[in-house]
């Protein structure tokens, strides 16, 4: 029972000097039948097997497990010998124990822990823990229950190393940029529990609409909503082939582009009025990172300043324009109506192109591309390509702990991992 090992006894515990604690097991003796013909087979001892275990608390743990022979005398039988197997304690021809494989496993999904720090702890070589931990990956990935049950899809691109772009035949990793699908779907409560579902070489239409064709027609069917980031190429691939799935804008990067366009207004004021870039000193560039906030976040003196920098020449009109069209864009996205929000962002489709200020009419010009991905943000219950950043950050983070990735197979498999794709999803 302390032990833990089904179908197996303890007959003996040794704490060697080295601090490794071995447990030696066996199984009862009993009658056994031939796997091949299913004669009671005859008795050839037992053979000491040896393997790594999932340690106790700090203590490197070995199971020394003797393990049962037998002969068949059976005429015609084509098994003449085998040896006892027992996949609920090790796969046959492993070095690590089942429970240890299941303990590397957690380490890495859960503690971030590197494969390095695996063995390290099992007192093994690095090789030898991700050979077990990557068979089991693999059996996992090969579940097709892992995208049962999705009904809203996120998508995102991300490099996954900063090498030249060299074909792996060659020596190189392959193309930079991955894109990733992510499983946005809501729980029960209403919560949404990102699982990174696959990635996928390259940064295309043609990556995303791969993917997605690989997928079972009953996939394909269950996708309602789609999030995504203003990039044409994937747009068209879910156009093309989730065509009934309504697509989202990712609020986010809207927002994003409206920072975005304030910070070139300042930009091109600031050169047009004083003949340079923004020095310190300058108004418009003192207040640089307030303009990046939003209005109901500032403080009375924050405010004081934007108001003092805007009056301070005739020409700074434009960046306090753009600044409140900017703000106008937030308050879209952040008012607790979402009637209301939709008001408030058809206005902005409607005023933002014939806005004078050319770069907040340009933003208005590709919101206005993208109207209906726009406007399904408020359809959709703010539906939101945020939880694919989060799995981005999970990526992020284990990158950091391998110190890279050489092997975009490996690369792959730890991803899943990480940041869920290869857990069971939970039923709705």
């Amino acid at each position: 029972m302390l032990v833990g090992l089904d179908g197996l006894r303890v007959t003996g515990v040794e704490h060697r000097s080295d601090g490794v604690l071995v447990i030696d097991v066996e199984s009862p003796p009993g009658p056994v039948g031939c796997p091949g013909c299913g004669v009671v087979a005859e008795s050839a001892g037992r053979k000491a097997l040896v393997l790594k275990d999932a340690p106790m608390g700090t203590r490197p743990v070995r199971v020394r497990w003797r393990k049962r022979r037998w002969r068949c005398r059976q005429d015609g039988c084509e098994v003449r010998a085998f040896t006892e197997q027992n996949p609920a304690v090790a796969a046959p021809n492993a070095i690590l124990t089942a429970r240890a494989v299941a303990w590397a496993v957690t380490q890495m999904r859960r503690e971030n822990a590197s494969v390095r720090g695996v063995a390290r702890q099992l007192r093994v070589a690095w090789g030898t823990v991700w050979t077990h931990v990557e068979a089991e990956l693999q059996r996992r990935e090969k579940d097709p229950g892992r995208f049962d049950g999705v009904e809203v899809l996120g998508v995102d691109e991300h490099l996954w190393h900063h090498v030249s772009t060299k074909p792996v035949a060659e020596g190189g990793r392959g193309p930079k940029e991955l894109t990733g699908m992510v499983d946005l779907t809501r729980d029960a409560s209403g919560h949404v529990r990102a699982r990174l579902l696959d990635l996928v070489p390259g940064r295309s239409s043609k990556a995303y609409a791969d993917w997605i064709k690989e997928r079972t027609p009953e996939f394909r069917t269950g996708v309602k909503i789609a999030a995504l980031d203003p990039f044409a190429g994937y747009k068209k691939a879910l156009d093309d082939e989730l065509d009934d799935a309504t697509a989202v804008l990712d609020a986010f990067h809207v927002v994003k582009l409206g920072t975005a366009a304030v910070d070139e207004v300042r930009r091109r004021v600031q050169q047009d009025t004083l003949g340079h870039r923004g020095r310190k000193g300058d108004p418009l560039y003192g207040i640089r990172n307030i303009l990046r906030a939003g209005r109901d976040r500032l403080t009375d003196k924050q405010r004081s300043r934007l108001e003092t920098a805007f009056a301070r020449q005739e020409e700074h009109i434009e960046v306090e324009v753009a600044w409140h069209a900017a703000q106008q864009l937030r308050d879209a996205y952040k008012h607790p109506d979402l009637t209301e929000g939709r008001k408030i962002a058809l206005a902005v489709l409607g005023s933002f192109p014939s806005c004078p200020i050319p770069e907040i009419a340009r933003l208005g010009k590709t919101l206005n591309q993208w109207r209906d991905a726009f406007l399904a943000y408020w359809a959709t219950n703010r539906s939101s390509n945020g939880g694919t950043e989060a799995v981005n950050g999970l990526i992020e983070l284990a990158r950091r702990v391998a110190r890279g990735f050489r092997n975009y197979d490996n690369y792959r498999l730890r991803m899943l991992l990480i940041a869920g794709g290869l857990d069971t999803p939970a039923p709705t």
